[in-house]
């Protein structure tokens, strides 16, 4: 029995590293933006295409490698409603950062379980966050720190460095914040013996 992580994320993989679970990971090879699209142009909510990334990526190294548990987790950002995907470059980053500044958005995670093609298992959680005012100064004095973080995290940020610095508030579980809700995977995962 062996368990494979869906996906390519540092911040996932680490996570479960960081709990000496053993496992591999393999990311799904997806069009994520068209499937974004296709749901958002059906009216799904943040948290219904979350799930549905999860599940695509769950499913799709399942089909591969079907005798094993497979994990897929995805994560998106909302901002009076509008659904954010990672930036493409520094200079989206840097725009999206001055849209988040001063004004709450959420963070909505999703994990699921598959094994032989089949969703056994799936959670999502959100988590309101509350940047700083910032000027434009200020975020690009970030942004020239922050590195690869501006296009590998939905927010353009990563809490668990430089990016806490961005934050007046923060409302939620700090493993969903980081892109996945940790504490029932493991739970769910030990009650079926995968770990």
């Amino acid at each position: 029995m062996s368990l494979i992580l869906a996906s390519k994320s540092v911040a996932r993989q680490s996570m479960l590293k960081n709990t000496s679970v053993e496992f591999q990971a393999i990311p799904a090879e997806l069009n994520e933006e068209k499937i974004i699209q296709d749901l958002e142009e059906h009216g799904a909510s943040a948290t219904n295409i979350c799930l549905s990334l999860a599940k695509e990526k769950a499913l799709y190294i399942s089909a591969q490698h079907n005798k094993s548990y497979i994990i897929g987790s995805d994560q998106v950002l909302t901002l009076d409603d509008k659904i954010y995907s990672k930036a493409q470059n520094k200079e989206e980053a840097i725009d999206r950062l001055l849209e988040l500044q001063g004004k709450e958005h959420f963070l909505t995670s999703a994990v699921c379980v598959a094994k032989n093609n089949e969703i056994l298992w799936h959670k999502t959680d959100a988590v309101a966050l509350r940047m700083k005012k910032m000027d434009r100064v200020e975020i690009e004095n970030y942004a020239d720190k922050a590195g690869e973080i501006l296009t590998s995290c939905v927010g353009a940020y990563a809490i668990e460095g430089l990016g806490i610095r961005l934050f007046d508030d923060i409302r939620g579980d700090y493993f969903t914040i980081m892109g996945m809700p940790l504490l029932p995977l493991l739970n769910y995962l030990g009650e079926e013996g995968a770990i």
